[in-house]
């Protein structure tokens, strides 16, 4: 990272003048004072002078990520060659950009944060704000976990608007991204609702008064299943909407042609 590269030579002359304070003369000590101070400062700033640095020079998606994309995500694998380039910089700035903190497992594994970018570019691919950068904490569970807000329910994930937190559980997760038409997609529900939460200018379209009845005929999945699935009722309906738009693109198109208009006009598609 730049920010470090920056402070290593002032914490060298810090060192030094401390030796010879110690060492040769108490005058040196005049000197300790203004690396510190930089050094300060750059540690301050550090994450402006990082993000800076990966803008211009942005970090490269390791392969075995790029390959489990191909193989695995239809949504990838339909993009224009410029399109997987941007989406592969992207995911790779989001792992950069945010933090990603385990809990019941000693850290977060390259395959679930990759998935977890993914999620959000997926949704984010063609708008400006990719980074939804209000939510920039991402606590990663092994697997369905309560939490203050829901003390006594285990659930596969949640957000925390206050803290700016966003919970999954890796097993649901990765099942959602590895089969989207067996498992409903946490990772895009979770994100949408970021999305909505950070962007309240952008006018959602209207839904159809049967909405969940027509969820069901496009994905497979009942009301009750996909509540199931996530642990929790009090469901975003919305977010389970755009979930599936993303996923079950055609049927969509076909069942609910308004809807898949609006959604079109919101994110780009």
């Amino acid at each position: 990272m730049l920010s470090k590269i920056l402070i290593a030579p002032f914490f060298i002359c810090a060192v030094v003048f401390t030796y010879m304070t110690l060492e040769v003369n108490a005058n040196y000590s005049w000197y300790i004072v203004p690396n510190v101070v930089i050094m300060a400062a750059l540690y301050m700033l550090s994450p402006q002078i990082d993000w800076w640095w990966y803008q211009r020079r942005p970090p490269k998606l390791p392969e075995g990520l790029v390959k489990m994309f191909l193989a695995r995500f239809p949504f990838f694998k339909n993009l224009s060659q410029e399109d997987k380039t941007k989406f592969c910089t992207r995911v790779a700035l989001y792992m950069e950009a945010n933090e990603f903190i385990p809990k019941g497992m000693e850290e977060v594994p390259p395959d679930v944060k990759a998935v977890v970018a993914a999620s959000v570019v997926q949704l984010t691919l063609y708008q400006q704000d990719y980074l939804l950068n209000k939510f920039e904490h991402i606590i990663v569970y092994p697997h369905p976990f309560p939490s203050p807000q829901y003390p006594t329910q285990w659930h596969a994930s949640e957000i925390y608007e206050e803290d700016g937190v966003i919970m999954f559980s890796a097993e649901q997760l990765m099942a959602g991204f590895a089969r989207p038409d067996k498992f409903f997609n946490i990772g895009l529900y979770e994100y949408t609702k970021v999305f909505m939460r950070c962007h309240p200018e952008v006018s959602m379209p209207n839904l159809p008064p049967d909405i969940w009845q027509k969820l069901h005929l496009v994905s497979g999945f009942p009301k009750d299943a996909v509540e199931k699935w996530v642990g929790l009722n009090d469901l975003d309906v919305m977010a389970v909407a755009v979930s599936h738009w993303f996923v079950f693109g055609e049927r969509f198109r076909v069942a609910m042609p308004d809807l898949d208009r609006g959604l079109k006009d919101v994110f780009g598609k």
